[in-house]
């Protein structure tokens, strides 16, 4: 058992990745596959084909075997994670009728309005109904059944990428529970799909017999087909082992397991996450989404286009800098980090809102994001770094939700995803919380909560507490400086945590007149 290994395949909005870990959490070898994120065939979409994923975890597969410590016949078990909220029609032979329309897509199906009858009642009294409007909007198969009534009338399996993917490796259409984060009627509290009377069933139009088999994190999802396992260069009847999306994979292989640690996920999208076997809604009638451990939740907070606001600041401002890594051969982000390296926290008094793209309901679909505090002193370099702040600030705001929805303190900081790769972001983290901020062992985090999965659904550690202490570790630590946090935190309480309560009506005021013009 000792010797057996774990494959996890990690497939994101880029790339897709295969990683074999051991029983310990040592990375054994690894490959990636990187693709065009999507095409844009209207302002706003977000499309790709299912193929392109597919055709990816194979060709990592088989440059993962080219490797020397990589032994296809010492893998006991596979898992796959994915990025959330991706969706594909198939028709009835299983095959896709359309592109995927991804989790970044913004089309919508304006004009539904809140759900009809008695519910419809409830939502109104309750003062969620905008709530309730914005949530049939954004559902993807209202889209489709009101702009692409033929495609919709032939699908008969409308599937996240995750049970695309598991399809494609069993034959059986079925996903795991812990995938479930999108727009379907999926019961959050009891992690299965929705009763018959729930009132999501009359929110969107998709049906039962649309949707997938649901499996457990950690049990079994069926077994390699013959002309998968081909594709992949292993052996046949394999066991495809349930794990769950890309941030709750993350949160597990980070190693926080409990309610008094917060994983941040400086990703695409920046998240804040603990792990609880009980169900808090952080933000009232949002839900908390299965976490990788089953039964239990992950009480997240999101920040859209949370890291991606570095990429927007490279591509719209840093043509020198990228122009100096290219030349001495660094990334961007290391230049960056040495250009905003002495300025002092705070910014010299510019503070930046990270709401470059609106929430549901808090921050609500009327936010933008926001620069305050410009005076002559500032550069370039002040921007990227009120960037860093003020993502950190934003994800504080989230910790102190959490701490008030669970009423569990925080006592340990996680940080995963490629933004944690920044020796600065990880100081501004550790002093705008407080606390020491933490890098798991492993960059890849995600799929090694996959692994995690894998290993314990096949025996090789009895159970996750066993499994996370087994492998999963601490890398770097960022202690917080004394100076440096009283600063912050004077900065947060007077300032940043009165941005949007006194911008918002200056930004329901422009939304009104961009809908006008």
């Amino acid at each position: 058992m000792r010797d057996q290994h774990v494959l996890a395949l990690d497939v994101g909005t880029q790339s897709a990745r295969a990683i074999v870990f051991d029983a310990r959490g040592r990375l054994v070898a690894s490959a990636q596959t990187a693709f065009e994120p999507y095409q844009s065939p209207h302002p706003g979409w977000a499309e790709q084909a299912p193929e392109v994923y597919w055709d990816a975890i194979c060709e990592s597969c088989q440059r993962v075997w080219a490797q020397p410590e990589a032994h296809p016949g010492r893998i006991a078990a596979v898992s796959l994670t994915t990025q959330r909220g991706s969706v594909v029609c198939l028709d009835a032979q299983g095959q896709p009728l359309r592109p995927a329309i991804l989790w970044l897509d913004k089309r919508m199906q304006p004009g539904l309005g809140n759900v009809p009858g008695p519910w419809g009642w409830l939502f109104r009294a309750l003062g969620v109904e905008e709530t309730i409007a914005q949530f049939r909007a954004d559902a993807e198969c209202n889209w489709l059944a009101a702009q692409e009534p033929d495609t919709w009338a032939r699908t008969r399996h409308f599937l996240f990428l995750s049970g695309y993917l598991s399809l494609r490796l069993t034959g059986q259409i079925r996903d795991s529970v812990g995938c479930q984060v999108g727009y379907v009627p999926f019961d959050y509290q009891r992690q299965r799909w929705a009763h018959r009377m729930d009132w999501k069933w009359r929110a969107v139009c998709v049906r039962a017999a649309q949707l997938p088999e649901l499996v457990p994190v950690g049990k079994p999802l069926g077994r390699l087909t013959p002309e998968a396992a081909a594709a992949l260069g292993l052996r046949a009847d394999l066991p495809l082992i349930a794990a769950a999306g890309d941030k709750a994979c993350e949160v597990l292989g980070s190693g926080a397991l409990s309610p008094d640690t917060a994983c941040l996920g400086y990703g695409t999208t920046a998240t804040i996450n603990t792990v609880s076997p009980r169900y808090h809604e952080v933000i009232r009638y949002l839900p908390a989404y299965p976490a990788a451990v089953p039964g239990h939740f992950n009480t997240e907070v999101q920040i859209f286009r949370g890291f991606w606001m570095v990429s927007w600041f490279k591509e719209e401002f840093g043509a020198a800098e990228r122009a100096l890594a290219a030349s001495a051969g660094l990334p961007t982000e290391a230049v960056l980090d040495d250009q905003v390296r002495d300025i002092a926290p705070g910014c010299d008094g510019l503070m930046l809102q990270p709401y470059w793209s609106p929430g549901v309901r808090e921050p609500g679909p009327e936010a933008r994001g926001a620069i305050i505090g410009f005076s002559d002193v500032h550069t370039r370099a002040h921007l990227y770094r009120a960037i860093l702040e003020g993502l950190a600030y934003a994800l504080r705001h989230g910790r102190e939700r959490i701490e008030r929805s669970t009423r569990q303190p925080i006592h340990r900081l996680r940080v995963a995803g490629g933004g944690s790769q920044s020796d600065v972001a990880m100081q501004i983290t550790a002093d705008v919380f407080g606390l020491p901020a933490e890098r798991p062992h492993v960059y890849e985090a995600s799929a090694l909560g996959a692994a995690i999965c894998a290993a314990v659904g096949v025996g090789l550690h009895p159970d996750y507490r066993t499994a996370v202490r087994a492998m999963t570790h601490v890398g770097d630590v960022f202690e917080p400086e004394p100076a440096s946090v009283a600063t912050y935190d004077e900065l947060y309480r007077r300032v940043y945590a009165r941005m949007y309560r006194r911008m918002r009506p200056l930004y329901r005021q422009l939304a009104r007149t961009a809908v006008a013009g």
